[in-house]
């Protein structure tokens, strides 16, 4: 009963932060048709151990992989840095804890582990995840894309 509530209040929590933002944005036409024109530039290759330091405290930069691609939130930081209700999942692929829609760290891969390739999800849980993508797409930036530890050499890649 207890989560069935929390659930409630993070879902309505996150329902008015959309619309306070679709009407914000609506507001003002001209940040409307430049987020639409904006287009989706890929600037680095991360790995989970790279991508890891984009967390808001290590960098002023949050970035989070949905996908296997790595989106700039920053914009978004009263939600994904220090403090907020995703940050465990700024600096991270947050695709399980999404699809689960779930912020529970121990849905989070280790860093040092091979990418979670989503494969036990569940027909509505890769529902969720598409529904989290699609909301990421329009909403931020695509600044590159995740791979696996050790196939990306270097750091010159990464925006800074």
């Amino acid at each position: 009963m207890i989560t069935t509530i929390i659930v409630v209040l993070v879902i309505l929590f996150f329902v008015r932060k959309i619309f306070t933002e679709f009407l914000s944005e609506s507001a003002n036409p001209l940040s409307a048709s430049d987020h639409l024109n904006q287009k989706t530039i890929v600037q680095g290759k991360f790995t989970p151990k790279t991508l890891q330091r984009f967390n808001g405290k290590d960098s002023n930069k949050i970035f989070i992989a949905v996908k296997n691609r790595v989106f700039d939130v920053t914009q978004g930081a009263a939600f994904y840095g220090p403090g907020g209700p995703y940050e465990n999942f700024a600096g991270r692929d947050a695709s399980r804890g999404l699809a689960l829609n779930s912020f529970d760290p121990a849905v989070l891969t280790p860093v040092d582990q091979p990418i979670d390739d989503l494969k036990d999800l569940g027909k509505l849980e890769l529902e969720s995840l598409e529904s989290w993508d699609e909301h990421f797409e329009n909403r931020y930036k695509v600044v590159g894309t995740l791979h696996e530890n050790g196939t990306v050499t270097g750091e010159d890649n990464l925006p800074e």
